[in-house]
């Protein structure tokens, strides 16, 4: 019994001494990490700093090609037909190589890919465009629609155009009174709360599909909270036929109904 006591004491003072060492090992480690990761932290800030801000290219955002073999394929079933995109991407200078004999008109707002696109398009159209609502007024305006009654979807196209603020304005004529077979929504950018948002495009979507025929409306970058409310509000969600990446395409019925207020019933 006493030789097991006096094995027990030396035993404890190990034990303690690993345990003492582990923890100095460990202090060790973490302060080298922490370091390690403070000199990472300054040499990118210091890089940042230093290095000049090259301009990207304004026209390339590519998309995926799923996406555009998606977009294509709804456009190449009704050509020859009439395709009005709010938004200009260099993807998209491809869809007069699959709607030969229809009509193609781009909306966009940006000065350098209007540049750009000078004297490249053949017989495509690209209209200049400016947005007057932004981002972060979205829940405002649409609020604004849903208790006036200057956008009754009853009131016809160049009413709604001429009276609802959250139209959108300066429109060619061309583009309000022409049938459209597709729309596709993908401008402006909105990609900040700053930054015009699509708010008045997919609200003038609606407008414009209702006074069609049978009118695919494809709204891109649906994973963005105001494309989905905007869809959701003006497009309907029982009008959505099909969808792919970030893509949702609605099926608009022209609007027989001229006593309707809302654009969706349910």
């Amino acid at each position: 019994m006493v030789t097991k006591r006096k094995m027990i004491i030396p035993l404890v003072f190990v034990l303690v001494a690993l345990s003492l060492l582990r923890v100095l090992k460990l202090t060790v480690s973490s302060s080298s990490f922490s370091s390690h990761r403070i000199a990472i932290n300054t040499f990118n800030y210091e890089s940042s700093k230093a290095a000049p801000k090259v301009p990207l290219n304004p026209i390339k955002k590519l998309l995926p090609r799923k996406e555009i073999r998606f977009l294509f394929n709804i456009i190449s079933k009704k050509s020859p037909c009439n395709v009005l995109f709010f938004g200009l991407e260099e993807e998209y200078l491809k869809v007069h190589n699959i709607n030969r004999g229809g009509t193609t008109v781009f909306l966009e707002n940006r000065p350098e890919i209007l540049k750009k696109t000078k004297g490249v398009l053949n017989a495509t159209r690209v209209y200049k465009i400016e947005y007057k609502t932004y981002a972060k007024d979205a829940y405002k305006l649409l609020k604004y629609e849903r208790s006036h009654s200057s956008c009754f979807v009853s009131l016809g196209i160049e009413t709604i155009m001429s009276k609802c603020k959250l139209a959108l304005t300066g429109l060619p004529k061309e583009v309000v009174t022409t049938k459209w077979d597709v729309i596709v929504v993908d401008g402006p950018g909105g990609d900040g709360l700053e930054s015009p948002g699509r708010m008045g495009s997919i609200f003038t979507a609606g407008a414009l599909a209702r006074a069609g025929n049978e009118t695919n409306v494809v709204v891109h970058d649906v994973d963005r909270m105001i494309e989905k409310w905007f869809s959701w509000e003006f497009l309907c969600e029982e009008n959505r036929v099909s969808s792919k990446g970030r893509f949702w395409n609605f099926r608009i019925p022209q609007q027989n109904d001229n006593n309707s207020r809302r654009f969706c019933f349910v």
